[in-house]
């Protein structure tokens, strides 16, 4: 079976939609700074309420998807690749600020998709 690039993207886009819990040990903004050459991903920590929300550890407040929030970060990881990346967080840093393996998996595919994006000066957003 040939898949071609459409049918990829589909499946993407379709288990992209699917419902994945929260990773209690917070998440992620990953963003790319071309003239440094760097990869950054920001950590953020919450709490996770009984309805399975992310909420701000200091205020209480659910933390909204699909808007901009001000928030302070934990920390800040840059590297060259996904690999340095995941390295920095995943064996580096301890104990690591990731406590869910379908979360450093969704990490690792972003990095890579961010890198990807960085060698080819396409547009990276994160999924």
């Amino acid at each position: 079976m040939d898949l071609i690039v459409e049918d990829l993207a589909a499946i993407d886009d379709k288990l992209s939609q699917r419902h994945i819990d929260l990773d209690p040990g917070g998440y992620f903004i990953i963003y790319l700074d071309r003239d440094a050459g760097l990869i950054y991903a920001k950590h953020f920590t919450n709490v996770i309420d009984d309805r399975g929300l992310a909420v701000d550890p200091e205020t209480g407040k659910v933390i909204p998807a699909r808007q901009k929030v001000e928030r302070t970060h934990t920390t800040v990881f840059s590297a060259r690749t996904a690999k340095e990346l995941c390295v920095k967080i995943f064996e580096e840093t301890q104990p690591s600020p990731v406590t869910q393996l379908d979360h450093a998996a969704y990490l690792g595919r972003e990095f890579v998709r961010a890198e990807m994006a960085l060698v080819t000066e396409q547009e990276y957003v994160q999924d």
